[in-house]
């Protein structure tokens, strides 16, 4: 059973009708264990394709469904409550608050959630060792470099057990060295079982990271390949 699956999707943002849709009749099947990358010029519908997996946005016509869930129907609360239980989100710029720890960013979903405090946080010491960040889990996000910043939004990211992970340019704002790191970690990621949707302009990352490509081009599908 496909973990993600869009159906005859259109997204318009335009309400006259008077513009291209954002997407245009888009179908695809993404399976559990995956790691696609979406690629394609700016405004080829990237980005409305991941928002509207994160239930951040809603389809005009067609279906999403994800993790089992019809996308559709969900009300901001009901989208909110998908999220926290299914979706982990990294962004170019880390969207860390400066005001919390590392720590503290990281155990905020599970909280969030509901989860007791001490599992959150013994969940919240063992993926910061595991991504080699535990040594500044009392920092504050200001005094951490661009690569160790973006460890501690894939830790948060990580810390409901998401069904699906969302990578929006995740290297865009880091060094090449970094970037290298951080591409490094998200295939290691998807060696384990993580399921990955990696929204890039960088085709190197592209290559190293996903098992599948997927081209878009005015809102629609222009190829797929496999690696």
């Amino acid at each position: 059973m496909s973990i993600i699956e869009f159906r005859g999707v259109s997204r318009r943002y335009d309400e006259n009708d008077a513009g291209p849709p954002a997407l245009d009749d888009v179908t695809l099947a993404i399976e559990p264990g995956e790691a696609v990358a979406v690629l394609g010029p700016s405004g080829s519908g990237k980005s409305t394709l991941l928002n509207l997996v994160a239930g951040l946005d809603r389809p005009d016509s067609g279906t999403v469904t994800v993790a089992g869930v019809d996308l559709g129907g969900l009300n901001e609360a009901a989208s909110a409550r998908y999220r926290r239980a299914h979706i982990g989100m990294i962004f170019q710029f880390f969207h860390l608050l400066d005001d919390l720890t590392v720590a503290e960013n990281v155990v905020l979903p599970a909280l969030l959630a509901g989860q007791q405090r001490a599992e959150a946080r013994r969940r919240c010491a063992a993926l910061l060792e595991t991504l080699g960040i535990d040594r500044h889990a009392a920092a504050y996000p200001s005094k951490l470099s661009g690569g160790q910043r973006q460890r501690v939004a894939i830790a948060r990211a990580l810390m409901n057990k998401p069904a699906v992970l969302l990578a929006d340019e995740p290297t865009g704002a880091l060094d090449s060295a970094s970037g290298e790191d951080v591409g490094k970690l998200l295939t290691e990621l998807n060696a384990e079982g993580q399921t990955l949707v990696l929204v890039t302009h960088d085709e190197s990352l592209a290559a190293r990271c996903a098992t599948r490509t997927i081209r878009l081009a005015d809102g629609r599908v222009q190829a797929e390949a496999a690696r």
